[in-house]
């Protein structure tokens, strides 16, 4: 009994250690993050998701607002319809006109909100919102995006603390984008190099060729396949007719 009285006590414990450890981490990943849809790589364009969870067990969000980094705007930013919720985009001035395409742009896009239009996302839920970006800048390594998340009871969470190198994560992180090395074709795919077209012509041909070796393998499999059954055909006839001749001859006899 005294055994039994113990596992239960050190049990009891665990599971209260555990839930205290799980309590205490949650907050660290629970917060608002950006992460492209592929590759976001320097001087292409990518689609990003603003992942949104709701730390709340008494409110919903209702409202998210993402600044862009102004030290590195960005020409062209496009929001997706995200069903339930108001999309507003804030363009403002720039201080050094960027060029896009040939054309000089004197505005950017500096701002994009999201108002639910009914419960928002509630206890429990997350929400993404996409965004197109490009072309992203080819001089730094990371772009930082500063995120007001409001919940329905008027509580603010602001998003807004820069990751520092070799310190840890601060409390209320930004949502920050990884670049990857930009491409030969600056949209996000790499380019073809010479002898590509050559390569790609040969690939072809090889798959082809595989594809009649296939074909023929197939056919090749299907006559063996008609021709084993031929046989089994002829034997089970054969023996059916021995059969047949040896039940005639007992009852002859």
């Amino acid at each position: 009994m005294q055994v039994s009285r113990t596992t239960t006590r050190i049990a009891a414990a665990g599971t209260v250690a555990a839930t205290a450890v799980l309590a205490l981490s949650a907050p660290a990943f629970a917060h608002v993050s950006v992460q492209p849809e592929g590759v976001a790589a320097k001087g292409g364009y990518a689609v990003v998701d603003f992942k949104v969870p709701n730390e709340r067990d008494d409110a919903s969000t209702t409202k998210l607002e993402v600044n862009l980094p102004a030290d590195h705007p960005i020409a062209s930013v496009m929001p997706q319809p995200v069903p339930g919720w108001t999309v507003k985009v804030t363009k403002s001035k720039l201080a050094k006109p960027l060029t896009m395409h040939g054309e000089k742009i004197s505005e950017a896009v500096t701002k994009v909100t999201w108002t639910a239009d009914g419960k928002g996302i509630e206890p429990g839920y997350f929400q993404k919102f996409p965004l197109s970006l490009g072309a992203l800048p080819e001089d730094t390594d990371q772009l930082v995006f500063k995120a007001l998340q409001t919940y329905s009871n008027k509580e603010v969470v602001r998003w807004i603390e820069v990751q520092q190198k070799g310190a840890e994560e601060p409390e209320n992180p930004a949502p920050t984008l990884e670049l990857a090395a930009a491409t030969d074709d600056h949209h996000g795919t790499q380019a073809a190099t010479p002898g590509t077209a050559g390569a790609a012509s040969d690939d072809k041909g090889d798959d082809k060729t595989e594809q009649t070796a296939a074909a023929t393998d197939k056919s090749g499999g299907s006559d063996t396949t008609a021709r084993v059954l031929g046989i089994v055909g002829i034997v089970v006839g054969a023996a059916g007719v021995a059969y047949g001749v040896l039940a005639g001859r007992r009852r002859t006899a």
